[in-house]
């Protein structure tokens, strides 16, 4: 995206913040980011980071709309039941702002497809609901040092994270080392629809900060949310020794 008199305009409550101005806006523009699942966490999300200006957004979800999504899934309708989620993203999306390129992948993120699908995004936002796909995300972005930005949620609880994997920072594995017996999905445990729109917008501003802060106070950290109490705290993440990517030796 050019920086035109339209977006000058356009994005010029961003462009006044001495932290981002022209050359930040730039960046932004230019930036390429991955978002794996448009549900509860990647509708907000998705919504953000188009109205940012983030140039260049990837999709990937194979769901097709429920009604029982469509308490928390903001950019869906009664009219989308049935339909994709990223076909309807990407519509919603290009309403908002036709000058970003979105592309979009109809399928499961799995072993076969990920390399391909990463190698074209600087960012990877995670938010699927299974910790397979997290432990596969988390590896492959540490293995191909890209920046992942993860969140999580169930009922009114919600964790984010920004590991930059080109640093020596600790991975998803070094927090959780052992798949849990049960996922805390939504679909079994509930959520509240407003969590699903603290979490994404949140991870959204995580997207934004690591774009036009080479420092970012989240690298390493643990954001952990209450909405039920409305509390909000950071703690700090270690290396776990016995992680499996040896995160300890790196």
């Amino acid at each position: 995206m050019k920086i035109t008199k339209k977006n000058l305009l356009r994005f010029s409550k961003q462009i006044i913040l001495k932290k981002i101005g022209i050359s930040g806006q730039k960046k932004i523009f230019s930036s390429k980011v991955l978002v794996v699942g448009a549900g509860g966490l990647g509708c907000p999300l998705i919504l953000y980071l188009a109205n940012s200006g983030v140039g260049n957004i990837g999709i990937i979800d194979d769901d097709k709309i429920e009604i029982t999504n469509l308490n928390r899934q903001i950019l869906f309708t009664p009219k989308d039941l049935g339909k994709y989620k990223v076909s309807q993203a990407k519509k919603f999306v290009n309403i908002i702002n036709a000058d970003i390129k979105v592309k979009i992948y109809k399928k499961r993120l799995d072993k076969t497809n990920i390399i391909k699908i990463f190698n074209e995004y600087d960012i990877i936002c995670d938010g699927t609901d299974n910790y397979i796909t997290r432990y596969l995300i988390n590896d492959h972005c540490l293995k191909s040092k890209k920046i992942l930005i993860s969140a999580a949620i169930s009922k009114f609880n919600g964790h984010i994270f920004n590991f930059n994997f080109k640093k020596k920072v600790p991975c998803f594995r070094c927090f959780m080392p052992v798949l849990p017996d049960n996922e805390d999905a939504c679909e079994t445990e509930g959520v509240i629809s407003t969590l699903a729109g603290i979490a994404g917008t949140l991870q959204a501003n995580e997207v934004i900060n690591t774009i036009i802060n080479k420092n970012n106070n989240l690298e390493s950290k643990m954001l952990i949310i209450d909405s039920f109490n409305s509390n909000i705290k950071k703690v700090t993440l270690t290396k776990n020794s016995n992680c499996i990517n040896k995160c300890g030796k790196r």
